[in-house]
C-alpha cells in the first residue's frame, strides 16, 4: 500500500464551504465513495502513480500519464466520467522567477477531486486555507471556478509590477537614454512572451471548461468561469500591449543613441573642417624646401600665428552664417 508521503493534503468537501481533513486510509475510502473528496498528491513520490491506478482504477491512462507528466502545458481534456485539467500559475516561491509557471494537475468529476503539483503552488494553499475557515468550494465545478479564480488573482501583481517597470524604463528612455537600459527592456519583453506563452492556452481551458456539460458545473460556476474568462483575456490584451510598448521603447532608445552618436560625429566633422585647412598651411610651410617666405625674419611664426587665428574666425563665421554651427 502506498505511503502517506504521496498525499499531501486530503479533505472531504462537506457542501457548505467546510472541509474535514482525512488521514491516508480515509482518503482512500473516500476516493470510492460518492461523497466529494479532495486528495492532493505530491507527483514526485514514487508512490503516487501506485495510489492513483489503485483508488481511480477506472481511470483512462492518457489522464494518469498527464496528472504525472513532467512537461506539461494548460489543457482540458474531457471524458466520459470526468475532466483532465491542466492549468498554471505565477510561481510565487521564494527565489524563483515568477515567469517560471508552477504547473496544477486535476482529475475532476462529480465526486472526486484528484490534484497533483511537482512544485508549491499558493493558489492551492489559498484553498486549502479556505475549507479550513468554512469558506472554500461547495461542489466540484465550485472548486474548478475558486482555482482559476486565485490562480488568476495572483497573477495581478505581477501584472502591475511589469507595467511599473516599462513606466520606469519608459521615463528613463525619455530623460537620460543609456545602453544598459536595452537588457531591461529584452527581459520585461521575455517575461511578457512567456507569460502569454501559458496564458493563452489558459484562456482556452476556462472557456472550454464553461462549454461543458457535466451537472457539477451549474450555473454559477459558469458565470465564475465566465469572470474568470473575462480577466485572463485582460491580462493577455495587457501582455499585448506591453510588447507593444517595450517595443516602442527599445525603438526610441536606440533613436535617442543614434541622436546622440550624430551630435558627436557632427561636432568632430566641424572641428575637422575647421582644422584642415590650418594643417594644410602648417604642412605647406614645413616642408624643407629652399625659398620658405619669412625664413630669416623673426616675425614670421607671429604673422602666419594671426593668418592662421584669422582664417579660423572666418570659417568658424562662415559655419554660422550657414547655420551648421
Amino acid at each position: 500500500m502506498p505511503d502517506d508521503g504521496a498525499i499531501l493534503y486530503a479533505a472531504a468537501i462537506n457542501g457548505d464551504g467546510s472541509g474535514t481533513r482525512l488521514s491516508h486510509d480515509e482518503a482512500s475510502s473516500h476516493a470510492r465513495d460518492d461523497g466529494l473528496a479532495w486528495v492532493h498528491l505530491d507527483g514526485r513520490h514514487p508512490d503516487t502513480r501506485r495510489w492513483i491506478e489503485t483508488e481511480l482504477e477506472y481511470l483512462d491512462p492518457l489522464a494518469i500519464d498527464a496528472l504525472l507528466a513532467e512537461e506539461t502545458r494548460p489543457r482540458l481534456v474531457e471524458f466520459e466520467r470526468g475532466a483532465l485539467l491542466i492549468l498554471r500559475g505565477v510561481n510565487l516561491n521564494q527565489d524563483a522567477q515568477p515567469e517560471d509557471m508552477v504547473s496544477i494537475r486535476l482529475w475532476v468529476d462529480a465526486h472526486r477531486i484528484v490534484s497533483v503539483q511537482l512544485r508549491t503552488l499558493k493558489a492551492v494553499r489559498d484553498i486549502q486555507d479556505r475549507l479550513d475557515a468554512g469558506t472554500g468550494p461547495t461542489h466540484s465545478g465550485d472548486f474548478v471556478a475558486t482555482l482559476s479564480a486565485r490562480l488568476f488573482e495572483r497573477m495581478e501583481p505581477v501584472m502591475t509590477d511589469l507595467h511599473v517597470a516599462l513606466d520606469d524604463v519608459e521615463e528613463e528612455v525619455m530623460d537620460s537614454p543609456s545602453v544598459e537600459e536595452r537588457q531591461t527592456i529584452v527581459t520585461l519583453r521575455r517575461q511578457a512572451i512567456i507569460f502569454r506563452r501559458y496564458f493563452a492556452p489558459q484562456r482556452d481551458v476556462v472557456a472550454q471548461l464553461r462549454a461543458l456539460d457535466f451537472a457539477w458545473i451549474d450555473v454559477p460556476a459558469k458565470r465564475r468561469l465566465q469572470e474568470n474568462l473575462d480577466r485572463i483575456t485582460r491580462y493577455l490584451e495587457d501582455l499585448d500591449a506591453i510588447r507593444e510598448r517595450a517595443q516602442i521603447v527599445k525603438d526610441e532608445l536606440a533613436n535617442a543613441l543614434a541622436d546622440r552618436m550624430n551630435k558627436t560625429l557632427y561636432v568632430l566633422s566641424l572641428v575637422a573642417a575647421i582644422f584642415l585647412p590650418l594643417g594644410f598651411l602648417t604642412g605647406l610651410l614645413g616642408i624643407n624646401v629652399g625659398g620658405m617666405p619669412g625664413a630669416d625674419s623673426g616675425a614670421a611664426f607671429w604673422i602666419v600665428t594671426g593668418m592662421m587665428a584669422a582664417i579660423g574666425a572666418c570659417q568658424v563665421m562662415f559655419f554660422r552664417l550657414m547655420k551648421w554651427l
